[in-house]
């Protein structure tokens, strides 16, 4: 029953986004919809300019109801897990469509105003931080821990004030973090597909090695004390379907954007899989990319205000690139590479976690 749901949440959220996104993309065009595509960027993007965008309205759609449907076709009950790792998606999602409507209809490239997006996100992150320590099962498991979590949780317990920060800062973290990869055709996108897949994985081990089943576990001291780990597998599965198909649509030359709408859910998809799971830190590495993106935005501004001079020819990373003269497939298709090898990595220490265990 278990591979069966997380089967058809990756097929249905994939064959929704391969036949949905076309429409979305027409319907978008109708109405002008376009990108706003800024003074400061590379010029070679200036073509990009009237692509329809907010497709991440796609996935994000494509994904809530390929879970739906698994659920009604395999007979299954929804897990408060699973359902709020969702409720974080859609709600980040809706705080980016917010933001991309903006853009488009004053056609101001800023969006919402700074302090409007935040208090957006801070709304979401906060509910979910508060309902992830709450809804204890009959194990008295909830879906997160106020523990710091690698592989499994560790350490001492510091709290819900102190875990609803660190919640807060792990989705803005990669909530900004895959907004700032959204910057060339199918990267971002492809990079999600990858991280999906590996949580999709982690799942289904964890849901295996469960404290739940420990009497029938050959080494129960090894075992995982997530809530509803084969849930949050089928939302994962669900996660890199979409995206999947969405890549379709997405990839060079892009025949729509995923916005704000698309990126501000997709990081907190991420860290809402991460905390659910207790694979906090893992995260990092299993979003190698997105880190590293982040990092170079970082260290570019850090260095100009405090030397007056400029680390990379312009930040994000993926641009600096381009400006050296890699064409934009090129940079994509590389930086696809460095994203698996993070996730290979992180797999792999996963795994290891487990067995040291």
């Amino acid at each position: 029953m278990g591979m069966r749901q997380i089967l058809f949440s990756g097929a249905i959220g994939l064959f929704l986004t391969l036949i949905g996104t076309p429409l979305l993309i027409k319907l978008l065009a109708r109405k002008g919809y376009g990108q706003y595509i800024r003074d400061d960027g590379p010029r070679t993007h200036g073509s990009k300019k009237g692509t329809p965008t907010m497709g991440g309205i796609s996935f994000i759609l494509a994904t809530l109801i390929a879970y739906a449907l698994t659920k009604v076709i395999t007979g299954s009950q929804p897990t408060f897990s699973g359902v709020l790792v969702l409720f974080l998606f859609a709600g980040m999602g809706l705080v980016g469509f917010l933001d991309d409507y903006i853009k488009i209809v004053k056609q101001r490239s800023l969006g919402l105003r700074a302090k409007a997006k935040m208090a957006g996100q801070l709304i979401v992150g906060i509910a979910f931080a508060i309902l992830a320590l709450n809804f204890a099962d009959a194990r008295q498991q909830t879906p997160a821990s106020d523990r710091l979590s690698f592989v499994q949780d560790f350490g001492w317990s510091f709290g819900p004030v102190i875990f609803a920060i660190w919640a807060l800062f792990m989705i803005l973290a990669m909530s900004n973090g895959v907004n700032l990869t959204d910057g060339l055709d199918g990267l971002a996108t492809g990079a999600s597909v990858m991280v999906f897949g590996a949580y999709t994985f982690i799942g289904v081990w964890q849901y295996q090695e469960s404290c739940a089943n420990a009497q029938t576990l050959t080494n129960p001291a090894s075992c995982f004390e997530v809530r509803d780990p084969l849930d949050l597998a089928v939302v994962a599965s669900a996660l890199m379907g979409a995206c999947f198909g969405f890549l379709w649509w997405n990839t060079s030359p892009a025949k729509i954007f995923m916005g704000d709408t698309g990126s501000l859910a997709l990081g907190g998809a991420l860290a809402g899989l991460a905390i659910c799971s207790r694979t906090e830190l893992l995260l990092a590495l299993l979003g190698g990319l997105f880190v590293l993106i982040t990092m170079s935005v970082v260290i570019q501004v850090g260095s100009f205000r405090t030397t007056g001079r400029r680390v990379f020819r312009m930040a994000p990373l993926q641009h600096h690139f381009e400006l050296k003269g890699w064409s934009e497939v090129l940079v994509v298709v590389r930086f696809w590479i460095i994203q698996g090898m993070c996730v290979i990595v992180g797999l792999g220490l996963f795994y290891a976690g487990w067995r040291a265990s």
